[in-house]
């Protein structure tokens, strides 16, 4: 006798939409976007403590905190810090107790394994092999975690750029969430 896939929770299920909803609107944007994060704020808590905010929120978001409890609401963040890295950035993020988690878009490159065999030790020139190898990918990924422990990565490569071809799973890219998750510490 096996087991029965486990259902999401209601929170991780707005997580997963909310992350979904993220990934589709930077799609909107077209590839080669900067780095963009992502406040995230239950709906139905925003507007029990702020019921003006009804004026501010799309009427879908409010209607759907209606009927879901856990939906949430993504806030574009503006201003971020100057930073070199992505660690950096991460590392100088922090969260005030009214936002519930956080999202992240990013793009990046990927090559098989064995692709680093033949890279150049100097910078530029790994960049540049890198850049023309013939088995490369390009590779949006949005990760969010939530205070509560929950994360969700939806991935989507410039070669399968499609709605429909958005994989996802709670763990697609640990270090990202981890590294997102620590903003929350």
């Amino acid at each position: 006798m096996t087991d029965a896939p486990q259902l999401p929770t209601p929170r991780l299920q707005a997580l997963r939409t909310a992350v979904r909803d993220i990934e589709r609107h930077v799609a909107g944007l077209g590839w080669d976007s900067p780095v963009l994060v992502f406040a995230l704020v239950n709906t139905a808590g925003a507007l029990a403590a702020n019921p003006a905010l009804e004026r501010d929120l799309p009427t879908d978001a409010v209607l759907a905190a209606q009927e879901d409890p856990e939906h949430l609401t993504s806030i574009e963040q503006d201003g971020l810090p100057e930073s070199a890295t992505l660690e950096e950035l991460l590392g100088r993020l922090a969260w005030p107790e009214e936002v519930d988690g956080a999202a992240i878009v990013v793009e990046r490159m990927v090559v098989p394994p064995e692709a680093e065999s033949g890279m150049p030790r100097e910078a530029d020139a790994a960049v540049e092999y890198l850049m023309a190898h013939p088995d490369r990918q390009d590779v949006r990924i949005a990760a969010g975690v939530l205070r509560t422990g929950e994360s969700w990565c939806a991935l989507r490569t410039r070669a399968n750029d499609s709605d429909d071809e958005v994989g996802g799973s709670p763990d697609a890219v640990p270090g990202l969430v981890e590294a997102l998750r620590d903003t929350f510490r």
